[in-house]
C-alpha cells in the first residue's frame, strides 16, 4: 500500500503539466459527429497552423473521405507541399530554421487533443495575452513563458471574442478528430456490441438454468 501511495504522489507533477500547470482551463462542448465544425475548423487549422506543425499521423485522403469533402477541395486549401492524397500533413518549415527561431521544433498536432485534453487546446488557444518580455510580444495562460507567437490575434480582431471562440471550438473540434479519427466508428460499434452481447445474454441464461435443471 505504502508503494502505491509513494507512486500516486510521483505521478502528480505529471498530472498538473498535462492539464495546464495549474492554470483553471475553460471547458469546451465538440461534436464529433458535426461535419460542418470540422470542416470549418479543418479550414482555420491548415491556414493557421500547418505552416509550423505537422500532422504526420493522418493523412489527406482520409480528411477528404470523413469530412465528405471534395479532393479538388483538400488539394486547393489543404495541401501545399505536395499533390498526392496519400501524404500526410508534414510542415513546410525546416527543423532546423523553426528550431533557431522559436527555440525549439513546433510539435506534430496529430495526437495534441488526446495528449492534453480537449479543453486545454481550446484553453491554450483562447489564452494568449499580451506580455512585452516575450520575444513576440505574447504569453499565455495555459502555457507559461510559450514560444509560440499568437497567430490567431488577427482572426480574433476580425471576429470578435464571441465568435472568435467558436472559431477555436472548431479548431479544437478537429484536433480532436485528427488524435481519434475513428470515435464515432467505434463508439456506435460499442452500442452494437453491448446490445449483441446483452441479446446473448437471454439464451446464455436459458441454457444455464437448462444445463443445471437436472443437477439439483
Amino acid at each position: 500500500m505504502k508503494k502505491v501511495i509513494v507512486f500516486l504522489l510521483m505521478c502528480i507533477p505529471g498530472l498538473v503539466v498535462a492539464s495546464g500547470g495549474g492554470a483553471k482551463l475553460e471547458h469546451v462542448q465538440i461534436d464529433a459527429k458535426d461535419l460542418e465544425s470540422l470542416k470549418r475548423g479543418a479550414d482555420l487549422f491548415y491556414s493557421y497552423c500547418s505552416g509550423c506543425h505537422s500532422t504526420k499521423y493522418v493523412r489527406y485522403e482520409r480528411i477528404a473521405t470523413d469530412l465528405n469533402l471534395a479532393e479538388a477541395y483538400v488539394k486547393e486549401n489543404y495541401m501545399f507541399n505536395t499533390e498526392n492524397l496519400g501524404e500526410v500533413a508534414l510542415s513546410s518549415m525546416p527543423a532546423d530554421l523553426s528550431k533557431g527561431w522559436f527555440g525549439t521544433t513546433p510539435p506534430d498536432m496529430s495526437l495534441e487533443a488526446n495528449l492534453r485534453g480537449e479543453d486545454w487546446v481550446y484553453s491554450y488557444l483562447i489564452g494568449f495575452y499580451e506580455d512585452e518580455s516575450r520575444p513576440f510580444k505574447y504569453n499565455n495562460h495555459v502555457f507559461k513563458d510559450v514560444g509560440m507567437p499568437n497567430v490567431l490575434e488577427g482572426l480574433k480582431q476580425e471576429l470578435g471574442e464571441e465568435k472568435f471562440k467558436a472559431a477555436v471550438t472548431d479548431v479544437t473540434n478537429y484536433m480532436a478528430y485528427m488524435a481519434d479519427p475513428v470515435k464515432v466508428e467505434r463508439e456506435a460499434l460499442g452500442i452494437k456490441v453491448i446490445i449483441f452481447l446483452f441479446i446473448l445474454l437471454i439464451p446464455a441464461y436459458l441454457l444455464k438454468k437448462e444445463y443445471w435443471k437436472d443437477i439439483h
